[in-house]
């Protein structure tokens, strides 16, 4: 892309998309001017879209791949991932404002989520980081991607993180919520205040057969359970919630979420095959793509920080944001901030 091109798309979406999403969003235009300070966009209190539509499939590596794809076929590419116990519907605001500013927009369900399914039953559920990351590999190369913007929140923030460090040549820009979450195994077998502790209550319970089953039993009370109290102060209606509770049908749905959350405590293994891949991780390779990291002031599982805790894994250009009003779905409570700071690390 060249730069006038470039240019000319972000001055397109200052102008028009942003225009838009500030009128849909009530915002005041001023805030969109704040480029690396704390933005006072708040909270979306309704969905602006009502879904994505029909969703296509396509076999990528050891899946058929469930995902959402708008924009023209030659924008340039952003891969949108979202995290649990959420789905694609986390983005169903901000592909319209990428789609405006020129970009084609790819949002893929996860292994064990939505219409994504194995292409083989004597497939491991293995939910460990570094298999999710390869999952998006496999679908940018079916896709015939070969680079993207990639942007993401929780498990679709890790394995955004985990692209950029170990396949820069396949992520043009990032943009992370909550900042550098690469998993190290040992790192995470110390013990946290109790305060933080608690906050990550249900990876115990799910170290636990009790907890399997009782996620199993009562997957959408449960997941509407973590909807509020990751996002305190958002107000999402039944409505959106159900539209991405469906997505927690997927029959892989509970191994996949069980296996990542042991597997992090190191109370399930990972497979030999991505040892070599998962001993990189663990060392906290470094970043250098251009990056922006945001923080929700109201998530409720990660207090929003000035970002210099993890600074030192950033050596490209990076910006860090604090979203004000926005919980852990960051992406759908504030898609206009979510899509400004994609554009704007596409600029970098």
């Amino acid at each position: 892309m060249s730069d006038e091109t470039s240019l000319n798309r972000r001055g397109f979406f200052g102008a028009a998309a942003l225009a838009i999403a500030a009128s849909q969003l009530n915002l005041a235009g001023s805030a969109f001017a704040q480029s690396t300070s704390a933005l006072d966009i708040p909270a979306a209190g309704a969905p602006l879209q009502a879904s994505f539509g029909s969703l296509r499939q396509i076999e990528a590596g050891l899946l058929n791949v469930g995902y959402a794809e708008t924009g023209s076929a030659d924008g340039p590419a952003v891969v949108l991932l979202h995290g649990w116990p959420y789905d694609i519907h986390s983005f169903v605001d901000v592909a319209p404002l990428l789609v405006s500013a020129g970009y084609r927009v790819i949002v893929p369900h996860l292994r064990g989520h939505g219409t994504t399914r194995f292409l083989s039953d004597a497939t491991a559920r293995n939910a460990q980081q570094s298999v999710v990351a390869l999952d998006v590999i496999a679908l940018m190369d079916a896709l015939k991607i070969e680079k993207a913007i990639i942007a993401g929140f929780d498990w679709g923030a890790r394995t955004a993180n985990i692209i950029a460090a170990l396949w820069p040549d396949r992520c043009k820009a990032m943009v992370s919520v909550n900042g550098y979450l690469i998993n190290n195994l040992e790192r995470n077998k110390l013990p946290l205040p109790p305060k933080a502790e608690h906050g990550w209550w249900y990876q115990y319970y799910f170290a636990t057969e009790r907890g399997q089953s009782g996620y199993d039993a009562n997957r959408e009370e449960f997941a509407r359970l973590i909807w509020a109290s990751n996002s305190p102060a958002w107000q999402f209606n039944d409505a959106t919630f159900a539209r991405s509770a469906a997505s927690f049908d997927n029959p892989d749905h509970v191994s996949i979420v069980i296996h990542n959350y042991r597997w992090r405590l190191s109370l399930a293994p990972g497979e030999a095959q991505y040892d070599d891949l998962e001993a990189r991780l663990a060392s906290g390779p470094v970043i250098d793509v251009p990056t922006i990291t945001l923080d929700g002031d109201a998530d409720g599982v990660v207090p929003a920080s000035d970002g210099s805790s993890y600074a030192k894994k950033f050596t490209g250009r990076r910006t860090h944001r604090i979203v004000k009003g926005a919980g852990h779905n960051l992406p759908l409570e504030a898609p206009a901030a979510f899509a400004k700071a994609v554009v704007d690390v596409d600029g970098f």
